[in-house]
């Protein structure tokens, strides 16, 4: 499932290419009536964890979370027809984009748009993120750090691969407990740092003079010292850990 890295690089693009401009909007698939939007000006393109919304001028937003499987494809020639599947095309006179298999595709009330805000956490690459929220949140969370940090009430936008490697660059196990706020903020504005580096890159990047290298995700043995990684299943994915950099206190 694409992180929040990659979720921000395609707001940032398509906001870009389509915001301010009046969109085509049509549902080739046919599971998406994309009439309401078409010929409307399309005013922004935000992201908000692992989750993109889509403004227009008098109608509804348009909430897309891309899931495990979805994807957009993008093209210079907006007459380049449909791949097959294609949930939702969004095209000006210069470019189209298509969204393809999304596990959510649909039209939020402001009701609706307001809940889906309030339930989620502050977001690492979000200007409006509070870090006095974020620390709240996960010291408040009764439950493991590698844990807290896939559950997106507490911070959003934070996937698997980004736990390993954040939790190993701030020297935390996994399953460490009950943390102080001071390490909280320090795991914070490591997150707000290197989420930033991995939008940049569209790739998580954890070592920025290495950026396509890994320190403990996926890897038998961890890149710094070399000690077995330990691997073993948290909160429904695999966690990793060093247990030389990432000692585990009871």
């Amino acid at each position: 499932m694409p992180e929040g890295h990659l979720i921000h690089r395609h707001a940032a693009q398509q906001h870009a290419d389509l915001a301010g401009r009046t969109v085509r909007a049509s549902g080739p698939q046919g599971r998406f009536d994309a009439r309401p939007w078409d010929g409307r000006a399309l005013t922004g393109v935000e992201a908000v964890g692992k989750h993109l919304l889509y403004h227009f001028e008098n109608a509804p937003t348009v909430h897309v979370h891309l899931g495990m499987q979805g994807i957009f494809l993008r093209y210079d020639d907006p007459g380049t027809p449909p791949r097959a599947g294609t949930r939702l095309r969004l095209a000006t006179h210069e470019v189209a984009y298509d969204l393809i298999a999304p596990s959510r595709c649909e039209a939020l009330s402001p009701a609706r748009l307001d809940a889906l805000r309030h339930s989620l956490g502050p977001d690492p690459l979000r200007a409006d993120a509070s870090p006095d929220e974020a620390v709240t949140r996960l010291t408040a969370f009764r439950g493991p750090v590698g844990a807290a940090v896939l559950d997106q009430q507490v911070w959003s936008g934070i996937g698997n691969a980004w736990r390993a490697e954040l939790l190993f660059l701030a020297g935390l196990h996994p399953n460490a407990r009950a943390l102080p706020p001071g390490t909280a903020r320090r795991l914070w504005e490591t997150a707000v740092t290197y989420l930033a580096l991995g939008r940049d890159a569209g790739q998580v990047v954890s070592d920025p003079n290495a950026p396509s290298e890994r320190w403990v995700y996926r890897r038998d043995h961890c890149r710094r010292c070399g000690t077995p990684v330990q691997t073993w299943q948290l909160a429904g994915r695999t966690a990793y850990s060093c247990p030389t950099d990432q000692p585990n206190h009871p």
